[in-house]
């Protein structure tokens, strides 16, 4: 099976090591960092969300209108929409870009990062109201006679839309998240389900467990798993350590700063987050490439894990979680646009070639003995 590659839909040219140059949404900076990568090799980005970024879904249209093949990861949060509108605004996203479009549904980590925008759940309410949300959206996407819905969080008669996606039978669900509650919501209605890199023991663990959700919920396939890290390549192993350094150095610059203080409190609440401290506590350095320095400095702070090391040390780590049943591979480095430009040149070949040697190695089959 064909890996495939997500990046970045960054709408400026800040990061954890350098603030932006102008505005939050840079129109230019947008399509220039979306073309690198439909240009270099990767599948698709991602649009993320927070309560004061551009707003992702007219964002994701921009570039929709503007690429060819590039695929859209759009994420979403439940609170900001009722679902019968979320669905007719992912379908018709889906017909701009001619069915390229996933959604990635998230159910807020943070609880101030949440109430900033009105949605006073707890944490184990929003997780029940966004497995029904998505419930909703995905019959929004498949059925085309009126229908009622009566739930515990939204309520609605004789509904049906009029436009519909592209893509078939809809577009992918994706879901993240590291509690039981996450395995267990995105197990029972996700196609993709996202992890943030985590030394190889523990991912295979987070697997396992979003496999028997998955099987709790009835389901006879599982999503399929992507796994997030933030690449550090140069072109020798002292050269990319130097680089490594580098990047902690101007994050903690940064931070004393200012620019890294936590809304809402320092210990995060999300157990992503948590177990990436945690992680980063027990040691720096996990497998062939892990180094969780970054991640501590940023208080675990989403995907902030580093794979360290020149393209072919890189590309054998993500090989190994590859081997692990990753399908996806999520990935951005600190320099939005010069990384993933690095990235697609260096390393997605090396990995994409292996993967396909191995596909075909299988399809061969077994040599026959004496030859």
């Amino acid at each position: 099976m064909p890996v495939e590659f997500l990046g970045i839909a960054a709408t400026n040219d800040g990061s954890e090591t350098t603030p932006r140059s102008g505005a939050s949404f840079d129109k230019d900076y947008t399509l220039r960092l979306a073309r690198a990568h439909e240009d270099h090799g990767w599948d698709r980005v991602l649009f993320a969300y927070s309560s004061a970024s551009p707003e992702p879904g007219t964002a994701a249209a921009y570039i929709a209108a503007r690429t060819e093949r590039l695929e859209i990861l759009l994420a979403h949060r439940p609170n900001v929409s009722y679902p019968t509108f979320a669905a007719r605004e992912f379908a018709t996203l889906d017909a701009i870009s001619d069915g390229r479009l996933a959604v990635h549904f998230i159910t807020g980590g943070s609880d101030h990062e949440q109430q900033r925008e009105g949605d006073v759940l707890s944490k184990d309410e929003r997780y029940a109201r966004t497995r029904e949300y998505i419930e909703i959206v995905k019959r929004v996407w498949t059925e085309h006679e009126a229908f009622d819905h009566e739930g515990a969080h939204y309520r609605f008669r004789d509904y049906v839309s009029d436009v519909f996606p592209v893509r078939q039978p809809h577009p992918d669900v994706s879901f993240g998240g590291s509690s039981p509650a996450a395995y267990a919501t995105g197990g029972a209605v996700a196609d993709i389900y996202a992890l943030w890199g985590e030394p190889l023991a523990e991912t295979a663990q987070q697997i396992e467990a979003v496999k028997a959700a998955a099987l709790a919920a009835g389901r006879g396939t599982p999503p399929r798993i992507q796994v997030a890290f933030r690449p550090i390549i140069a072109p020798t192993e002292e050269l990319a350590w130097e680089k490594a350094h580098r990047t902690v150095a101007a994050i903690e610059q940064r931070r004393a700063a200012g620019a890294w203080r936590r809304r809402g409190g320092d210990a995060p609440q999300n157990t992503g987050s948590q177990r990436l401290i945690g992680i980063a506590e027990q040691g720096e350095r996990y497998d062939r490439a892990l180094w969780t320095r970054t991640a501590a400095v940023t208080g675990g702070a989403g995907n902030s894990n580093a794979l360290v090391g020149t393209p072919e040390t890189v590309a054998r780590a993500l090989l190994d979680y590859i081997d692990l049943g990753v399908d996806i591979i999520s990935a951005r480095g600190y320099d939005l646009l010069g990384d993933a430009i690095d990235f697609g040149r260096h390393v997605i070949p090396l990995v994409r070639a292996e993967v396909a040697r191995r596909d075909a190695e299988r399809a061969a089959g077994p040599v026959p003995a004496g030859r």
